[in-house]
């Protein structure tokens, strides 16, 4: 009797360690497309970045020839509670 128990015991270890290398197997290739995918990720915010600021110093450079003030627009764009201020004197 001893052996069958020690059998099954070896037997149940065994399916059980099966079970957790196929865990630990799919959990690995999770992590490695998250990985992919973050890279990914990386590469798409850095292009728009580059995009955004091209896009912006051509703003800027359209405001300036229009005679905008872009700081003094920034500004009013941080503070929507002057805009308020404005309206509430004017009604």
């Amino acid at each position: 009797m001893g052996l069958t128990s020690t059998a099954n015991t070896v037997s149940k270890l065994s399916d059980l360690a099966e079970k957790l290398y196929k865990r630990v197997e799919a959990i690995r290739k999770r992590v490695e497309g998250m990985s992919e995918t973050v890279g990914d990720t990386n590469e798409r915010v850095e292009r728009l970045e580059g995009e955004l600021a091209e896009q912006r110093a051509l703003v800027e450079a359209l405001a300036a020839e229009s005679g905008v003030d872009v700081e003094a627009t920034l500004e009013e764009l941080d503070d929507p509670g002057a805009d308020v201020e404005t309206d509430d004197a004017e009604a």
